[in-house]
């Protein structure tokens, strides 16, 4: 796979379909490679006339790794919000936000359509408002905008997903997947397929350190929800009605403080990709590519 050096990183990326298509950037979230996107959803995405992108994000998969930032101090970081001062973290989600856009410029494209998944939807959402030029539509699935005034995900839930994980292969590859399953929801879990997936993760390139720079970076700028109220690209909020990170209520807050955004409500959804929702989630996407941007106000 391809590989360019965007804003002092090297980015690993992948493109497929015609690169004459329609230019679709998807974004992964907290920790995930380019492969959390399925194949599924990338195949039937440029079958329905898009080039599709999807890239490592910095610190995690084939790109570069920021060892030499260290393991941030989150309690220096809560410590600096409560002076009231902007805390010192490796890069923030500017600088994600900008890897994004080194992307697009490697490949000569001047304005895409932009879909980000979890963390990857609160830096599509950055991408939208920082660089609106850019944007031909918007899909957020499964985020947030950092808002602490927003409901919490289940505590049971997040205490388990955070807790510290084996790095010994198989010991690594059997808690991965029992924590796919307590987040997917409704719909039958396939064992076999997610093991398949984490199999293919920790062999491709296991790094644990990545992923606590990564939620470092979305403490700074914290909260975008006033930020997204300028964004005026056709924006479409795809959220699961089971998901236990982000309640579904926080979909609905999005979609209300972006001007014309729709609400799409994946009924039995966890914060997950299930199969079964695979066409209605790319349904969803190409659909929004084809609204009219929101005249401003």
């Amino acid at each position: 796979m391809p590989k360019t050096n965007v804003n002092n990183v090297e980015i690993e990326y992948e493109t497929i379909g015609n690169p004459n298509s329609k230019p679709l950037l998807l974004i992964a979230g907290l920790g995930s490679q380019m492969h959390a996107w399925p194949d599924e959803m990338c195949n039937s995405l440029a079958d329905k006339g898009f080039f599709v992108i999807r890239f490592d994000n910095r610190d995690v998969g084939l790109s570069t790794k920021l060892s030499n930032a260290g393991i941030p101090d989150f309690t220096q970081i809560n410590a600096a919000f409560a002076r009231g001062e902007k805390p010192k973290v490796p890069y923030t989600l500017e600088d994600m936000v900008n890897d994004a856009i080194g992307i697009l410029d490697t490949l000569k494209i001047n304005k895409a359509h932009i879909c980000g998944a979890s963390m990857g939807g609160v830096i599509a959402q950055a991408f939208a408002y920082k660089h609106p030029s850019r944007v031909l539509s918007l899909a957020i699935i499964m985020s947030t905008t950092g808002n602490p005034a927003l409901p919490p995900g289940k505590p049971e839930v997040l205490m388990q997903f955070f807790a510290p994980i084996p790095s010994e292969r198989e010991a690594y590859i059997a808690e991965t997947v029992r924590r796919d399953k307590l987040v997917y929801g409704a719909f039958d879990f396939d064992e076999g397929l997610a093991r398949e997936y984490r199999t293919r993760e920790y062999d491709r390139c296991y790094y644990p350190e990545g992923p606590i720079r990564q939620l470092a970076a979305l403490a700074v700028p914290g909260n975008i929800q006033p930020e997204i109220a300028t964004i005026r690209a056709p924006t479409v909020v795809i959220h699961g009605s089971e998901d236990p990170f982000y309640p579904v209520d926080i979909a609905r807050v999005i979609a209300n403080t972006i001007p014309g955004a729709e609400l799409r409500i994946m009924n039995g959804m966890g914060h997950s990709f299930p199969g079964e929702l695979v066409p209605e989630i790319v349904n969803a996407i190409v659909e929004n590519t084809h609204k009219k941007k929101i005249a401003p106000s």
